[in-house]
């Protein structure tokens, strides 16, 4: 029987509410034991972790950036500067972090998170070396196999990575997104309205309803075979159902701007960014936005937003800069 909340230790507990998204009581209960102990690097990383978790990456990295400068090689402080440094697309300097953690403390996830900063790369088979270092003795290690059926996607060997995701469903079964890729690679020679049919016919069923991933998948066929009013109306139920992934909100975004529905795109971008600035893609489309529409001073007003949450993040500050002057050019016209 699991233990309850109460009833657990401090870590157990912090991950007990991190899991739940309890993330303002995770919080509380940190910045207790802080108070007791306001030096402890240990503690200071967790709530860093916790803000990483909420996308609050500038106090993450004020509380990273001190206890690193009093230990340089704090493996905790290092794997939470790595997973910054991959929210902010700089997968290169997060394989850095991530290394130098695992060579203070070996672990596995680290392992883990090496070879997705190799993925973001494109460097996909020193991805699968890294992989394989774990699989080769623990060949049922679930999310090693997810992530190595991602990377035989990259890869476009997509016969390998469906029997990858096929044996990651042997040992975890109720996995949704292993169990819509493996759907996806299966249908990928199949006409599209006839895949379109069926998946509308899963997502109808009292339990598949809810699965986000299976309505992504919809959205995702639906999208590839023109549909994108119905596309975005599917991506809209996957991100009700799973908040959290961003995929969903973009994808939602991008089909409104094929319908030239600009007023959704920009929620649904707009939110995306704030919740993510380093996604040139979706930047560059809202700035297309609100070119069209005659709105940079708009587009500035999200930027600089944006900039006040994550001060100091190099390409918004850039775009905001051109976007600034353009603004300066407009009114001197006037």
């Amino acid at each position: 029987m699991e233990r309850e909340g109460p009833h657990l230790s401090l870590v157990e507990r912090i991950r007990w509410l991190k899991d739940r998204q309890q993330y303002a009581e995770a919080e509380q209960e940190i910045r207790k034991e802080l108070e007791k102990k306001p030096g402890q690097p240990f503690l200071k990383a967790s709530l860093a972790d916790l803000f990483l978790h909420q996308d609050r990456l500038a106090e993450a990295r004020i509380l990273i950036d001190e206890i690193l400068s009093q230990d340089p090689r704090h493996p905790q402080a290092l794997y939470v500067l790595g997973e910054i440094f991959l929210r902010q697309n700089s997968p290169k300097e997060a394989l850095d972090c991530f290394r130098q953690a695992f060579a203070r403390d070996p672990r596995d996830y680290l392992i883990l998170r090496s070879a997705r900063a190799l993925k973001e790369m494109g460097r996909f088979s020193e991805a699968l070396e890294e992989l394989e270092k774990v699989l080769v003795v623990k060949p049922k290690n679930f999310p090693f196999l997810k992530e190595k059926g991602l990377v035989l996607n990259k890869m476009k060997r997509f016969d390998q990575a469906l029997e990858v995701f096929e044996r990651a469903k042997e040992v975890f079964p109720g996995d949704s997104f292993v169990n819509a890729e493996i759907l996806r690679l299966k249908s990928r020679e199949r006409p599209g309205g006839q895949v379109v049919k069926e998946l509308q016919r899963v997502v109808s069923m009292e339990s598949k309803k809810d699965d986000a991933q299976m309505h992504g998948l919809l959205a995702q066929k639906l999208k590839e075979d023109g549909q994108v009013r119905e596309a975005a109306a599917e991506y809209r139920v996957a991100s009700s159902l799973d908040p959290r992934n961003l995929y969903f909100l973009k994808q939602e975004g991008f089909c409104h701007y094929r319908d030239k529905n600009y007023p959704e795109a920009i929620r649904c971008l707009g939110e995306a960014l704030r919740r993510e600035p380093s996604d040139f893609r979706v930047r560059n489309t809202l700035g297309t936005i609100y070119t069209e529409r005659g709105e940079p001073e708009k587009f500035l007003q999200l930027l600089d937003e944006i900039l006040a949450h994550h001060p100091g993040h190099k390409p918004t500050l850039g775009t905001a800069k051109k976007i600034r002057k353009k603004v300066g050019k407009k009114g001197l016209e006037k």
